[in-house]
């Protein structure tokens, strides 16, 4: 039996993600906060993160610039839009906009270094 506990490894599989930040302390505490994922400190001083599942990780990176224009647009699943836009506004994000009135409720929030990810409800 597979453990669900561990990454899933396929050719093709999205796994990793450079996020812009102005602030990696307070982008990190922004995503720990409001989505639960686990940060890591790199024995180089780099700071790290793994989404709640173990599927994704990534870092945050202050070489580049924050992802402010919508033009791609990655989504992050939450149990409910409503209490996840809740905190991003009680940890500093923004919200864009927001559409609940379909079967597959989704927002758009700016983080702590205004880039635009988007929210996805089940």
């Amino acid at each position: 039996m597979d453990n669900i506990n561990e990454p899933m490894y396929a050719n093709g599989k999205i796994c990793y993600i450079e996020i812009p930040a102005l602030d990696i302390e307070a982008s990190a505490s922004f995503y720990q906060q409001v989505f639960g994922w686990r940060i890591r400190k790199g024995g180089d001083g780099s700071t790290s993160f793994d989404d709640t599942v173990g599927q994704v990780s990534g870092m945050w990176v202050l070489d580049r610039i924050p992802a402010t224009e919508t033009g791609f647009v990655i989504s992050i699943m939450v149990d409910s839009i409503a209490a996840t836009v809740d905190l991003i506004i009680s940890q500093g994000g923004t919200i864009i906009k927001t559409d609940t009135d379909s079967s597959e409720k989704t927002a758009w929030f700016n983080d702590p270094a205004g880039n635009i990810f988007g929210l996805y409800q089940q």
